[in-house]
């Protein structure tokens, strides 16, 4: 405890600096040819310890589709019945290999009721989800498959509920009504939107899941951070992904089945498609095996450090490789170099041997400690009338001293770890402005040497977030919100 209160310590002492983040954003487009399959493109993957009626779990969730704008048409926004949506758990000595212990999988299929119209969604206002409203339905099974055996089990099946377009989905908006936003996130279950209740799918064994159209809860000024580098101040900079939704798949899982919470487990999610398409007058097919299209682990990695010669090379490979491959972007990171550069004017941000920065993203996972209590939780923020953050959350994790406890590590001394991301990653946790405050401090020393916190002045999300499951917050009203 007495280094981590010299790391608060230094992080008062410094004030709220807030810096330029030279390049560095989850702008939802990480490698190039991704951005070209949209139902594949992975924006981020969440990992944190939770609790429901004194069950442990590890929460997962994988979000596909940026910048979904809410209530197009007369086509929507679907996942897609030929992408494998995988989110992969490593455990034991898989976490340091990369290797991946369990796979949990996501497929989809699609159904029309009726095929003679040109409402393709909605025939009516749906009041239920599945109802005869609902033109277009998808449903969804989920397997677990434990890689070490090839041993694959059908947890169970799952609806995913309309898109919320307004009139046509009034009970996703406040007063269940379509002319109004999209209802705020609750912190209880019972308040839960209707369809968001009737569409969470109770599997076997104990997990919980649910897929379907949900907010896009990363935030940040993408737009100014790549215009040039010309950051807005506070009050100035605006949520880039504000307004857009995406579509998640959110899992909970307990962590008897997973080898219990005494131990760090890696979490990352891969999206993948048939090896061969075949086009013909009749329709169109796809044959072959599958082949991974998309990964994503740690926000941030093949954004903002990976070179471009590699980007694409990273989406179809595996963290297996990533000490081969792509070790040299995180020990040497051209972004601290940048800060130096553009902010500091002086060699500020350590350049070399990032062995910290290392420690995070080789391999790409989301290390979890499960040995911890439930991870706090965002809301609506401290000041929330109804959903207000937990106590003791922040969004800058051990950088606004958020911490947890832990009982197989260390940490920063007597088992204290970070409260979010880098451990797990939380909805809420403001990745950007915690990457680039590590970035520019050095975390190799004891104590470490905290520069910031530094970010982009955008500090939340544009609607609070859910704090029981699936915890992203509800998906924005079409009817309401334009770009």
């Amino acid at each position: 405890m007495r280094k981590l209160r010299y790391v608060l310590q230094l992080t008062a002492a410094a004030g709220l600096l807030w810096l330029p983040a030279p390049a560095l954003a989850s702008s939802h487009m990480d490698a190039p040819l991704i951005t070209l399959d949209d139902a594949a493109n992975t924006t981020d993957v969440y990992a944190f310890v939770s609790q429901r009626f004194g069950r442990k779990y590890l929460t997962t969730a994988l979000a596909v589709y940026p910048h979904e704008e809410p209530g197009i048409g007369p086509n929507k926004y679907n996942f897609d019945d030929d992408v494998q949506y995988d989110i992969r758990v490593a455990t034991g000595a898989d976490v340091a290999a990369g290797r991946t212990t369990y796979i949990y999988r996501f497929r989809f299929s699609t159904t029309f009721r009726n095929r003679n119209t040109i409402l393709q969604s909605y025939l009516g206002v749906i009041n239920d989800v599945g109802d005869a409203a609902q033109n277009l339905v998808q449903r969804y099974t989920v397997d677990r498959i434990d890689v070490r055996s090839g041993r694959s089990v059908r947890l169970g099946r799952g609806i995913v509920p309309p898109n919320n377009q307004g009139n046509a989905t009034p009970r996703y908006n406040r007063g269940d009504d379509g002319e109004q936003p999209a209802k705020d996130g609750v912190d209880d279950e019972n308040d839960l939107d209707a369809y968001t209740t009737q569409s969470v799918a109770e599997l076997s064994r104990g997990y919980r899941a649910f897929a379907g159209q949900r907010d896009d809860g990363f935030y940040a000024d993408v737009q100014a951070v790549f215009d040039l580098l010309k950051l807005r101040g506070p009050g100035q900079a605006v949520d880039s992904q504000g307004g857009f939704n995406v579509h998640t798949m959110a899992l909970s899982i307990p962590v008897e089945e997973i080898g219990g919470d005494q131990q760090i487990v890696g979490v990352y999610g891969t999206t993948s498609r048939r090896r061969v398409t075949i086009l013909g007058t009749a329709g169109n097919g796809t044959v072959g095996d599958f082949v991974q299209v998309g990964r994503q682990g740690n926000p941030l990695f093949n954004e903002g450090l990976v070179a471009i010669r590699d980007k694409d090379l990273y989406s179809r490979t595996s963290p297996e490789a990533d000490a081969a491959l792509f070790k040299q972007y995180a020990q040497t990171p051209e972004l601290a170099a940048l800060l130096n550069a553009l902010v500091f004017g002086s060699d500020v941000a350590p350049t070399k041997n990032r062995t910290d920065i290392a420690g995070i993203f080789i391999p790409d996972l989301i290390k979890v400690d499960l040995s911890t209590g439930p991870a706090r939780l965002a809301g609506g923020g401290p000041m929330h009338p109804s959903n207000p953050d937990d106590p003791g959350f922040s969004r800058l994790s051990v950088f606004g001293g958020d911490t947890l406890t832990s009982t197989v590590q260390a940490g920063f001394g007597n088992g204290t770890v970070a409260g979010g991301w880098p451990n797990g990653r939380r909805f809420g946790d403001d990745v950007l402005d915690i990457a680039v405050t590590a970035l520019a401090s050095d975390l190799r020393v004891s104590p470490p040497v905290i520069v910031g916190p530094a970010g982009d002045n955008v500090d939340k999300n544009d609607i609070a977030y859910n704090k029981v499951f699936p915890y992203a917050a509800t998906p924005l009203n079409g009817r309401t919100h334009t770009h």
